[in-house]
């Protein structure tokens, strides 16, 4: 099966690239404004109009307009637009912005120094000057922080300032992220150690289980693993305990049997005490199976040979392996007339859980009673349905049925160690299925069996 998952499906992979584009446009955005805003600063403090305007003065005086032209164009390399304004008319070409050409004349009449900022990055000055031949000129210049600041040097200015701030934002904002992604990790990190030494109560806190990725739901699978691995680790101590308590009566009637055949009086006596023993090692030794058997369905069944069975024909087959059993109490087996019913799984384990059901039907049944055996398909499952016509099985008690070593109020003096039922229980779990019991109507217990049918599927 292909369990290729596209990474766009991944909400962790959508934060980590959500955080990562948000810390690139940062970058970008506050790398202009702050480049923009240095530079505009740099031209700010770097505009001294007095000195400009005497250099100016200087250079038409020395050079008259040739002079002058040359000045203006190596300002102009610099950024910065200027000539020389004498009784109101240029010594020089230059290009104002139409607002302030229209405001000029006055702001020349009034022979007054005078630095406007009409908007940010962009100045403009009319500064008074007084020429070696005695007549008064003035300065009209116009700066703006862009073009002061040659190209390559602003090229390198924004570089700089994005490399800082990348280093800043995508460090901060990459803490972030490893933070958020590191401490739920260890959490199940701190959870699988202490899972590991034995406290199985352990479960990942809620706080990281509620995350809507990968990871929340990382924590949550392990916190369902932790609690199936409690409770198979107290089913397991419970059997263990209950399988103790099993174990010791029957050893303890077999030391106080051999204790009495060791001091029988004679060989007659001897050998009824040595009979019994045998019968309770008998007794041990079925129990031991059962176990055995209950141990490796727990286990999975690895290897488990499956095929297509016939239930119906299968439970018929085990009828009559039964017949000489319920002859012997009297007990009549009736089996409803049924169609094939394939299941896929293996005929042993259903054979075995079949002769466990049927034999306690034998068991519980009175003399002369009945046992009746039906297989059926419904709702899209195959039934099977063993009932009985004994004592039943108090309601209370019906959940406790298929727990392992439960034997119930009216089992008290039957035989068997209450492993029966449980294994029944497994060998349904390991086919997909279940089983349920219920007391039927008119008395006795009935027990069902549900399968998934065989669709003929390829089951490789």
């Amino acid at each position: 099966m292909n369990s290729f998952k596209s990474p766009f499906r991944s909400p962790l992979f959508w934060r980590l690239l959500i955080f990562f584009c948000i810390a690139n446009l940062l970058v970008l955005v506050l790398g202009s404004w702050l480049t923009s805003r240095f530079i505009a600063f740099s031209a700010e403090q770097g505009v001294d109009w007095p000195v400009l305007a005497q250099a100016a003065e200087d250079a038409y005086d020395n050079g008259g307009l040739a002079g002058l032209d040359t000045w203006a164009q190596q300002q102009h390399a610099e950024g910065i637009e200027a000539t020389l304004y004498e009784n109101g008319v240029p010594l020089r070409d230059i290009h104002l912005p139409g607002p302030m050409r229209d405001s000029l004349p006055q702001w020349l009449a009034t022979g007054h120094s005078i630095e406007l900022n009409p908007f940010p990055g962009f100045y403009m000055a009319v500064e008074p000057v007084t020429g070696n031949d005695g007549h008064a000129r003035q300065l009209v210049g116009l700066s703006s922080s862009r073009a002061r600041i040659p190209r390559h040097m602003r090229e390198k200015i924004l570089l700089g300032v994005q490399l800082g701030l990348s280093l800043l934002l995508i460090g901060g904002i990459g803490w972030w992220v490893a933070r958020s992604v590191s401490r739920p990790v260890e959490a199940m990190r701190n959870a699988t150690r202490n899972m590991a030494a034995g406290k199985f109560a352990t479960r990942v806190d809620r706080r990281w289980t509620d995350a809507h990725d990968e990871l929340g739901q990382l924590a949550r699978d392990f916190n369902g693993m932790a609690e199936r691995i409690e409770i198979l680790v107290a089913h397991d101590r419970g059997v263990l305990q209950d399988l103790s308590h099993e174990l010791r009566s029957p050893l303890a009637r077999l030391h106080l049997i051999l204790d009495l055949a060791q001091h029988s009086a004679d060989p007659k006596e001897a050998e009824a005490h040595f009979k019994h023993a045998e019968r309770e090692i008998a007794r041990m030794d079925r129990m031991t199976a059962e176990m055995l058997a209950l141990s490796r369905l727990e286990g999975g069944l690895p290897g488990m040979e499956c095929e297509s069975v016939d239930v119906a024909d299968l439970a018929r087959e085990r009828l009559n392996a039964a017949k000489v059993e319920a002859e012997a109490r009297g007990v009549q087996l009736h089996a409803v007339d049924s169609a094939p019913v394939t299941v896929w799984g293996s005929g042993i384990l259903l054979e075995r859980a079949l002769d466990n059901v049927i034999a306690n039907a034998i068991k519980f049944s009175p003399a002369e009673g009945q046992v009746d055996v039906s297989v059926a398909k419904h709702d899209g499952q195959v039934e099977v349905r063993i009932r009985d016509h004994g004592p039943g099985v108090p309601a209370e008690e019906l959940g406790s049925l298929f727990r392992p070593f439960f034997r119930g109020t009216n089992a008290v003096h039957a035989n068997g160690h209450g492993l029966g039922l449980t294994i029944v229980q497994r060998v349904m779990q390991v086919h997909g299925g279940d089983v349920t019991a219920r007391n039927a109507e008119g008395g006795g217990l009935e027990i069902i069996m549900r399968l998934p049918p065989d669709n003929g599927l390829d089951h490789a």
